[in-house]
Order: C-alpha cells, then sequence, then structure tokens
C-alpha cells in the first residue's frame, strides 16, 4: 500500500493495516526514491505504527528502511514496533515472518534483526549477506498492487510536453553506490559502500510490461549512479533502443562518470535527462565532501552531454562543512555560467547514516526537533550549520539562489527558446510561491 500515492492520512493508513487484513506481520516500509527522504517520511511512519499498536491487534510491526537501517537502536527506543531491520530487508522479513507463522520466537538467531526482550532491546548476533542475484531474489515489483494512476513524473522531467506527466514509472536497474560522499546516506541499508545491478534483460521485461500494460512514457531510473558501469549502461540502453519505445527517461550520473561514446547510446534510448551532482563551485568545498574534480571538467561535461541532446538538472548543495558566503557565492555562480535546463537547490543536512550526521552527533551541532523537519522545503527545517555560517545563514542563501537562478535571465531565455513560453509561465507560478521559515523569520524578528 503506497500511502503518499494514495494520499491517505495516518488514521486511514493504521485502519486498513488492522481492518482490512489479518496479519501476522505488518512491515512499515520506511524509504523514499531519493535516499534523504527516509527519515522525513519517519514522523508519519512512527505515527502509523503508534496507532496500529493502539487499535490492539495482535500483528506484530516491523519497520526497514534507510532512516531504521541507520538509527536501529534509537528506532526501537522511540518507536512502536517489536521489530527493525538494520541493513537490506527482504531476507530478513521473510525470516521473522515465518517464525512468527510458526509460533517460534527465536529471533535471536535471525541476522540483522532488533527486537524486543520485554522491555529490553536485543541487537542482532550477525548481519544478513546483503543478496548476490538479484535477479533471481527480486525479479521485479508487483505493479497490480499499486495505484498507477497516481503517479506522475516531475515538472522538469516533462518540459518537453508539460501537461502530459503521466502516466509516470521509477526503477531500480542497480542498488546502492560505490563512493563515500560525506552528504549521502544512501548505504546505510547496505551496511558499506556497494554496487549491484539487475541484468539488463530482468529490466527490460520491466519496462515492457510498464510501457504494454500501463501505458508509461515518463520513467525514472532511481538508482544513485545509473552511469556508472559500462556493459550495464551500455546493454540496457541497446535494449531499450530496439523496443523503439517513445520514452522520456531520467537518470543520475557523475561528473566523472560520463563518457563521450555513453551519450549517444543514452540519447537513442530515451535517456532525455541526467542528473549530476555538482553540489558546490568550490574545489576546497567539493574536496571536503570527496568530490574530487574541477570546475572545468563540469563545465565541459555539461557541454557534452548537452551537445548531445540530451538535458541537464545541477544538483547544488550550500552550508557543506567547509562553505563559507564567498564559496556559496561560487556555488551559485557557477549555476548560473552552466545554465542547466533545471537546477536543485539544497542546504547540508545531515541524514543519518551520512557521514555529516556522525560529525554533527559528535560536535554537538544543533539539529532539526522532529524527522519531519528534515525536510528541505518544510517550515521548521534546519540546515547544518559549520564553523563559517549559521543555520539561518545557510538557509536564507539557499532560499535566495533558487529565485536567481529561475529570475536569471539567460535561464529564462534559454528555457523559452528550449521548451516555450508554456513552461516559463510554469516556471513563475513555482517561483511565486514562497516558502515560510521559521529559522529566517526568527532571524527577521531579531
Amino acid at each position: 500500500y503506497d500511502a503518499p500515492a494514495m494520499m491517505a492520512s495516518t488514521d486511514e493508513v493504521a485502519r486498513i493495516a488492522t481492518e482490512d487484513y489479518a496479519a501476522k506481520l505488518i512491515v512499515i516500509v520506511v524509504y523514499g526514491l531519493q535516499p534523504s527522504a527516509s527519515t522525513q517520511n519517519m514522523t508519519a511512519a512512527g505515527d502509523i505504527a503508534r496507532k496500529i499498536k493502539d487499535a490492539g491487534v495482535g500483528a506484530k510491526i516491523m519497520m526497514t528502511g534507510t532512516h531504521p537501517a541507520a538509527l536501529p537502536f534509537e528506532t526501537m527506543r522511540s518507536e512502536a514496533v517489536d521489530f527493525v531491520v538494520d541493513l537490506e530487508g527482504p531476507v530478513t522479513i521473510y525470516k521473522v515472518l515465518k517464525a512468527l507463522i510458526e509460533g517460534r520466537d527465536d529471533f535471536a538467531n535471525i541476522p540483522s534483526v532488533w527486537w524486543r526482550d520485554g522491555e529490553q532491546v536485543v541487537a542482532p548476533k550477525s548481519a544478513e549477506p546483503l543478496l548476490i542475484d538479484l535477479d533471481t531474489a527480486m525479479p521485479g515489483i508487483a505493479w497490480d498492487l499499486l495505484p498507477m494512476e497516481n503517479y506522475r513524473a516531475h515538472n522538469w522531467h516533462c518540459f518537453d510536453h508539460i501537461n502530459d506527466r503521466s502516466p509516470y514509472a521509477s526503477i531500480h536497474t542497480s542498488l546502492g553506490c560505490p563512493f563515500k560522499c560525506s552528504f549521502c546516506c544512501i548505504n546505510a541499508p547496505f551496511g558499506k559502500s556497494s554496487y549491484r545491478t539487475w541484468n539488463p534483460e530482468c529490466v527490460i521485461k520491466e519496462i515492457d510490461l510498464l510501457v504494454e500494460r500501463y501505458g508509461v512514457k515518463n520513467i525514472k531510473f532511481v538508482d544513485e549512479m545509473f552511469v556508472l558501469n559500462r556493459d550495464h549502461v551500455l546493454s540496457l540502453c541497446n535494449l531499450l533502443k530496439n523496443r523503439d519505445y517513445t520514452v522520456n527517461v531520467w537518470a543520475y550520473a557523475r561528473v566523472d562518470t560520463v563518457q563521450d561514446d555513453f551519450l549517444e547510446h543514452l540519447k537513442a534510448a530515451g535517456v532525455n535527462w541526467l542528473c549530476l551532482g555538482i553540489e558546490s563551485g568550490s574545489d576546497y568545498v567539493r574536496d571536503g565532501a570527496l568530490k574530487k574534480y574541477g570546475n572545468d571538467d563540469i563545465i565541459d561535461v555539461v557541454r557534452r552531454i548537452q551537445n548531445a541532446g540530451i538535458y541537464t538538472i545541477g544538483n547544488y548543495i550550500f552550508g557543506l562543512p567547509d562553505d563559507n558566503v564567498a564559496r556559496m557565492q561560487e556555488t551559485l555562480d557557477l549555476s548560473l555560467e552552466l545554465n542547466c535546463e533545471f537546477a536543485n537547490f539544497y542546504s547540508a543536512m545531515a541524514y543519518p547514516g551520512s557521514s555529516l550526521y556522525k560529525m554533527a552527533i559528535e560536535r554537538q551541532v544543533e539539529l532539526p526537533e522532529t524527522w519531519k523537519d528534515y525536510s528541505q522545503h518544510g517550515y521548521n527545517t534546519i540546515p547544518l550549520s559549520n564553523k563559517y555560517c549559521s543555520a539561518a545563514e545557510i538557509l536564507e542563501f539557499r532560499d535566495n539562489a533558487f529565485n536567481q537562478y529561475f529570475s536569471h535571465r539567460p535561464y529564462l531565455d534559454m528555457v523559452k527558446n528550449k521548451f516555450g513560453q508554456e513552461v516559463i509561465d510554469h516556471i513563475s507560478r513555482m517561483v511565486s510561491v514562497p516558502l515560510s521559515r521559521k529559522l529566517l523569520e526568527k532571524q527577521t524578528a531579531a
């Protein structure tokens, strides 16, 4: 049951879980299609768990996902759950469910599950190995159980057809990431930097189903790093190209993984957008975040992607540990120079499972009061402060950068030339809605 897609309240989700099923085990999956989404979903997930528990049903409650895996003890201690999975979920969920069905309580023998012995929280004795053969272990998704008609693509993903954002689907072709960016929590459910792929033949079967049964045209490859493994990328691109589908795909890449011979194949396969983690306009700041490439490299890659007929999204982060106002300005300046077809501007946040979270805890840096306040766009959000800038300064810079970018005349001229006046009007409406920020209201009042 996809609660956000159904726009269901926590009361409704709890009612469905307790009344519509005679479950032995209710699993609350706290994931998101961005790794950072898991933490901000914890507030709603915890509310659902409490309401299920208060209903007095006999089912046990489990949480799995990026945030629970990053903070298993804290999740057991603070949430109304019986189990937490501290690594990858599928095998552990199966083993716990099998034990419950068979009337066993030997949870100490199940790897990677935290459980309760009375009031005591018990840690697992061992870790469940990561799945190796993804094709066999997780060969597909039960699309028929999902509200496919409720999904729609990002606005920019459909700049070529802004009023035609559905049907839409997002799929994985790989799991994990081999890199160790300081701000990222992607590998929390895997326990280490890792990278595993589905066979392209397995992936294309899923795409066939999405296109032929559900009429999906807009697709996101959720992989944290799709443009990485040569054989994987080119094989899947060739399969898509041979299908002759009219699909509109977007995927993630790194500046240092984009190769010229990839681009022609990506475009021919329907990959119309590549999202790059540029992060900062300062070499010094990027080095500190473990992204060691220069501005010239970034500019060159963006231009090569655009010259191949593929649109770019630049991701930028303000307030990384080595950032100051001048370096944040370098980031904004670089974004304006690059003039990507779209840009995402973030404040640095200490997401559980990331190196920044460990650093913030060690240094006792102020963090958001509730999990939902880790949302980038929330009223109560508190970015990670550093030795140069307060959280309020970083947040204000980020919000101003967003408005400046999407009001920048060269950007608007480029968008109008490529996508037309309708997209310009859409962007104008987007920028006209200001974000309310408690932190900035306090600063103004002071």
